[in-house]
């Protein structure tokens, strides 16, 4: 099945499974900015490598902020589940977790390894 076939109700309910999964915070608005980047890196991986020219300004446009709220707020997200959440889901996912005593993704590496992994398991239906 090919991604842009997919709604964004469709996407937006598989990616926040995924981030339940990794254990990020809800209650967070980096949870939120996350979740909005991975969409758009899946409608476009392009997308994924300028995420501080491209991405980090078009959410903060659609969340009424600035730019550097929302690498911070995701930054602090993904701390938050790195320390907290699923090694194992870690350990799936990317690699590695804090069990192998790696540090956490960066913002780009997460967004991007998450919005591949949405890619291919929705090619894999």
């Amino acid at each position: 099945m090919d991604i842009l076939n997919i709604s964004d109700y469709q996407l937006e309910k598989y990616i926040t499974n995924i981030m339940l999964h990794l254990g990020v915070p809800a209650h967070l608005k980096g949870y939120y900015y996350i979740r909005n980047s991975i969409l758009m890196c899946c409608r476009d991986m392009e997308v994924a490598t300028r995420v501080t020219k491209l991405l980090y300004p078009v959410i903060a446009k659609q969340f009424r902020t600035s730019t550097p709220m929302v690498e911070r707020g995701i930054r602090s997200a993904i701390e938050a589940s790195w320390s907290d959440g699923s090694a194992d889901t870690y350990e799936e996912i990317f690699g590695y977790s804090i069990k192998s005593g790696k540090t956490r993704p960066t913002n780009s590496e997460y967004i991007a390894r998450i919005a591949d992994k949405t890619r291919l398991d929705i090619k894999a239906i």
